[in-house]
């Protein structure tokens, strides 16, 4: 079988002859990342962070609509890496979706190069490490994708654009961390949390009197946050590649995986301001600020930081609940988003997903439907091409939560190209769940407490305009619902944004099918492939 091949683009016009599954036409940026460890301090003690060309956190990818983006990765670590793209869709194309499931990691010392196309989307996403424990020490950053200049946005160009990145933190190394996980003790409260890599000292200039447009994505491990700005109100714009109705707000929740962008006016009056984060359902709080630079600033920011909320569930649940789609604004395409009748479509079938800890051999795991899932040796993606048997069956995990023991497995639930589904998360823990799914947005379409049974479609579904976004949150002894047009082919990843959650066995795979061999529904694999496992025997 084909090894893997070590790409190098030196000059453009050579990388786009080199260049599949990714279309022609359309503008290319070609990045090349070599991720490192370096030596950080975020928190006022050193210790080892991972570093994309040097930086903490890495740099932020700025694309547009259909752009192709091409980013060679160089893994100067000791263990191998994949980097995901929090929201990318990856159309036709989960060869380049970076999780285990679908790629062989790139081992150390070597390269791998991603090909992708922004395809049909605008919005705001991240990129993170996906293997093992490694988020935990960094390797994050921002992914904006702009809308092309012939599709307006519904709302006045803003003077300038600030990436916000909110993440808890540990002092504790990476490793370190995973060996708490793998002994099955409990997973510790964060030290602390961070606003672009620090807990205080960030900064953005602005000029009194222009309105600027935040995306803010919750780039944590386990914790959620609520953002807020002294003395400004947030007009709510995007939500993960969703256009919403522009509420305004005092402060907003962002879940863990979650990103939200705001228009923020900055007062005339010339003194500085705080920007707050704080962390959500913990006990203690904590906090970070940065600072709005105000030009001609008289006196730094100060005075006592705006007030969020702490502990309140059903205060979250309501605010979330208004959080709807703009039905006449263009997405990345010219026709409304409205135009796209999701409420009146037939559900062809429904999952209940119920999260559950659980001990399974002596161990802390964590379960979907009584599932813990574990990586095989050989990537499902390569599997299912390649028809190796004995990697995965389709459809070990039952539709809805069963009883019995839990059991390891490796979860794969079988689903037909074009199919809408109705995936409803139940979570019967005392603590939130966050759920993403890679290749897809779906309409959040309700939150509800108690459990879930199909009279909450009549009494709390929003079918008119629920807003779509790729990340979910589910409240402690509550669930939410999820509608979902199955119309990416390919292997994808449905998991536990809150990362130990998801390292000790929270997620699964969706594989979206039909028997047709054709790009026009899912590109071949890539050249450069990396085989490993029972692919490369």
């Amino acid at each position: 079988m084909r090894q893997a091949i070590v790409l190098h683009f030196v000059v453009g016009i050579l990388a786009c002859l080199s260049v599949s599954h990714v279309e022609a036409d359309d503008p290319y940026r070609f990045l090349t990342w070599e991720v490192s460890y370096g030596d950080i301090s975020p928190l006022g003690v050193k210790q080892r962070g991972i570093l994309v060309n040097g930086q903490f956190p890495g740099p932020t990818v700025n694309a547009v609509t259909n752009d192709n983006v091409i980013v060679n990765v160089i893994n100067k670590l000791d263990e191998p890496l994949l980097i995901t793209w929090n929201g990318v869709k990856q159309r036709k194309t989960s060869w380049q979706d970076g999780v285990l499931g679908t790629n062989c990691p790139i081992p150390p010392n070597s390269n791998w190069t991603y090909r992708m196309q922004m395809k049909d989307q605008i919005g705001t996403f991240t990129y993170f490490p996906s293997t093992l424990m490694h988020r935990a020490a960094g390797g994050f950053g921002g992914f904006n994708i702009l809308a092309r200049s012939v599709i307006p946005v519904p709302y006045p160009k803003p003077y300038e654009e600030f990436t916000v990145l909110v993440s808890d933190w540990w002092k504790k190394d990476h490793k370190e961390l995973q060996n708490i996980l793998d002994s099955g003790a409990p997973f510790p409260l964060p030290d602390g949390i961070l606003i672009n890599g620090l807990p205080r000292s960030t900064s953005f200039s602005v000029l009194p009197g222009q309105t600027y447009l935040f995306r803010v994505s919750n780039v944590g491990l386990t914790t959620s946050i609520n953002f807020r700005i002294q003395g400004h109100t947030l007009i709510l714009v995007e939500v993960e590649g969703s256009h919403t109705a522009q509420e305004v707000y005092e402060s907003l929740d962002i879940h863990v995986g979650q990103s939200s962008s705001f228009l923020v006016t900055v007062h005339e009056n010339p003194n500085d301001y705080f920007i707050v984060a704080s962390t959500r359902f913990t006990k203690p709080i904590f906090t970070a600020t940065a600072d709005l630079q105000l030009e001609g600033s008289r006196s730094p920011a100060s005075g006592q930081l705006p007030t969020g909320p702490t502990y309140e569930v059903h205060w979250s649940m309501k605010q979330a609940r208004t959080v709807r789609w703009n039905l006449t604004a263009n997405a990345a395409r010219p026709n409304p988003q409205g135009s796209f009748h999701y409420g009146t479509i037939n559900v062809i079938r429904t999952l209940v997903l119920a999260n559950s800890a659980e001990n399974i051999n002596g161990k802390k795991r964590y379960c979907v439907n009584k599932i813990s899932f574990e990586n095989p040796e050989t990537p499902l993606k390569l599997a299912d091409y390649f028809n190796i048997p004995g990697v995965f069956t389709l459809n070990s995990t039952q539709d809805t939560p069963p009883a019995g023991p839990a059991v390891l497995g490796t979860s794969v639930i079988g689903t037909t190209l074009h199919d809408f589904v109705e995936i409803v998360f139940q979570n019967n823990e005392n603590t939130i769940q966050s759920w993403h799914f890679d290749g897809y947005d779906f309409w959040t379409v309700g939150f509800g407490g108690g459990q879930w049974n199909t009279t909450m479609r009549r009494r709390f579904y929003n079918l008119v305009d629920a807003p779509t976004r790729y990340t979910v949150q589910v409240y402690p002894n509550g669930w939410s619902a999820i509608l979902v047009s199955l119309d990416n082919k390919g292997m994808w990843n449905l998991r536990s944004a809150i990362w130990p959650r998801r390292y000790l066995g929270q997620e699964l795979y969706v594989r979206v099918w039909n028997n047709e061999v054709s790009p026009y529904t899912e590109y071949d694999i890539p050249e450069n492939a990396i085989l490993c496992g029972k692919a490369k025997k």
